[in-house]
């Protein structure tokens, strides 16, 4: 009995770390490339404009030791008086019921966003850079999201790739094309 009161911090931590080489291996399978060769200086990403009433997200969403799939999120957005964006959004993943969540984003007078996300623990914070959004928040359970937008040359379409990490290791991965609606469709 002596023994295994002593051994018991020790098996917690061998289990801590066989997790993390687990999970280590795993997450090769998630990749963390984006899309910066899509980069460019214009049109500049302006995430108030962009999202601004109907807005429609297909993707794949890819989760470590998990098949891949298929996203769809409709959203809807709504320009506050401070020229803020109020944008709410349903999301359904694969077969299960649709969630929704609401983003609130202002312009922080540097040129980026600061804003909140229902899903998010703390502020969530974007920086611009030509036609690029990087929005970067934590979710519960001390996951850190990273999400990169680009905005393409028309002005209606948005590529997002968002990866997910853990203790800094991809275990999730977001190709979503986001395309706004006109208003009379």
């Amino acid at each position: 009995m002596y023994f295994w009161k002593t051994c018991r911090p020790t098996l917690r931590l061998l289990r801590l770390i066989v997790g993390t080489i687990i999970l280590a291996g795993q997450a090769g399978c998630v990749t963390t490339r984006h899309l910066d060769s899509t980069r460019a200086q214009a049109p500049k990403f302006d995430a108030v404009a962009f999202f601004e009433n109907r807005t429609e997200g297909k993707g794949v969403l890819k989760i470590v030791g998990r098949r891949s799939e298929p996203t769809l999120v409709e959203g809807l957005g709504r320009v506050t008086i401070d020229h803020a964006i109020d944008l709410y959004q349903s999301v359904k993943r694969g077969n299960r019921l649709a969630t929704h969540r609401q983003w609130h984003l202002r312009p922080d007078g540097a040129g980026g966003y600061i804003g909140t996300l229902t899903d998010a623990v703390g502020p969530v914070l974007g920086t611009v850079d030509g036609n690029r959004l990087h929005i970067v928040f934590m979710l519960k359970g001390r996951l850190k999201a990273d999400q990169w937008l680009y905005l393409d040359k028309g002005g209606m379409i948005a590529h997002n790739i968002m990866i997910i990490r853990a203790l800094g290791m991809p275990v999730a991965r977001l190709d979503e094309t986001i395309t706004r609606i006109s208003p009379q469709q």
